[in-house]
């Protein structure tokens, strides 16, 4: 069973990381409306039927959570990823409203082919 292993991982601070990925808990740093990339387990997929089409994405690293909104157009060109990836990595703008951070997804890679690699404790290369 994955459950248990992705756990404890989560918990370690060398957890392989995705090239030029930024940690959940540095997602106050980078001002407004930059642009970054955030990787993570997915742990909730929300579509509300008041969003007009709009899902929002919870992304779990070893550090936290991360709110990923994507909208429309970005899910059409995304789809697989958004509906069958377990480990997504998201490039988007930073937004901040109501004391809640949010990345507004522009592109997202389905990286899941990797959650052996974080099973294993290996770095990245």
């Amino acid at each position: 069973m994955l459950v248990a292993p992705l756990r404890s991982i989560s918990q370690n601070s060398d957890w392989p990381r995705p090239p030029a990925c930024l940690p959940a808990n540095r997602l106050d740093d980078p001002p407004e409306g930059v642009r970054v990339a955030v990787a993570g387990l997915v742990i909730l997929r929300q579509r509300p039927g008041t969003a007009k089409g709009v899902i929002f994405v919870t992304l779990e690293d070893e550090t936290g959570i991360v709110n990923v909104v994507v909208w429309r157009k970005i899910y059409e060109q995304f789809r697989r990823a958004v509906i069958s990836g377990r480990l997504l990595k998201v490039t988007g703008r930073m937004q901040r409203a109501h004391s809640v951070t949010h990345v507004i997804a522009e592109e997202i890679e389905d990286i899941s082919g990797m959650l052996d690699v974080l099973v294993r404790g290996e770095q990245l290369g």
